[in-house]
């Protein structure tokens, strides 16, 4: 297990009114935000199956994807240590509050999604197997 807190200022200084460019391909590149609020990122995994899904990270606070372009499958945790997929759908943001992670079915980065967060929060990353409920709150 490991644990990784995230703390203002957590995004870079963008500029407004004009087209941001991500990076790419990146698993995770921090676009914007409003300090002390939100954070905007693009996600794209490079794992491309379930069995590269080796670890589970959990926030202390909800986690918002929206699927952009590709595929993207969410890894979400059973709470008894094990998982189940969940395939995003263009259009349908999935606000996620277990530990999760995901993997693009069509390739490693064949997916990106948008992701918004806090701006301050912990993480905590384990093994798959290792998460069990009720969750650290």
């Amino acid at each position: 297990m490991r644990t990784v807190s995230t703390r203002p200022p957590s995004f870079p200084d963008a500029p407004t009114n004009v087209p941001l460019v991500p990076v790419e391909p990146e698993r995770w590149q921090v676009l914007c935000g409003d300090g002390g609020h939100w954070r905007v990122g693009v996600y794209s995994p490079p794992e491309d199956r379930l069995g590269a899904c080796r670890e589970l990270e959990w926030h202390d606070c909800p986690e918002l994807f929206l699927l952009m372009s590709g595929r993207v499958t969410l890894v979400l945790s059973d709470g008894a240590g094990g998982v189940r997929e969940m395939p995003l759908e263009p259009g349908r943001p999935v606000l996620v509050t277990v530990p999760h992670s995901a993997y693009c079915p069509d390739g490693p980065h064949g997916g990106t999604c948008l992701v918004v967060e806090r701006d301050s929060f912990d993480t905590e990353y384990r093994e798959v197997e290792a998460w069990k409920a009720p969750f650290p709150t």
